[in-house]
């Protein structure tokens, strides 16, 4: 018996771009807030558009997001607690985010 489990088996890469394209500009942080008050808040980065996957499916109701953590916190309704601020809960599951300004086929930071 050889070392070789399956000798005709192929790996192919993901159609990506080009690694020497892609900068750590080009990839949005691994956490990020839309609330000001939050320490992970950084408009700059917002200011570009974030599209976010969560479990196969895009999101537009994402008030933070953590890919490395696996979690999306999102508005419960129209509740909001006695300083004004809308009540969030935190979903549980695989999260893609990627800057909507790059186009077509943007780098997409996941695990």
């Amino acid at each position: 018996m050889s070392d070789d489990q399956n000798p005709t088996e192929t790996v192919e890469a993901p159609a990506a771009a080009p690694q020497s394209d892609v900068t750590r500009a080009d990839v949005p942080p691994d956490r990020l807030a839309i609330n000001p008050r939050s320490p992970h808040f950084d408009a700059d980065k917002l200011s570009r558009g974030i599209g976010i996957r969560f479990k196969g499916v895009v999101r537009t109701n994402v008030e933070e997001y953590s890919i490395s953590e696996g979690w999306v916190r999102v508005q419960a309704g129209k509740a909001m607690d006695r300083k004004g601020q809308p009540l969030t809960i935190k979903l549980s599951g695989p999260v893609e985010a990627w800057f909507e300004d790059l186009g077509e086929n943007p780098p997409v930071a996941s695990l």
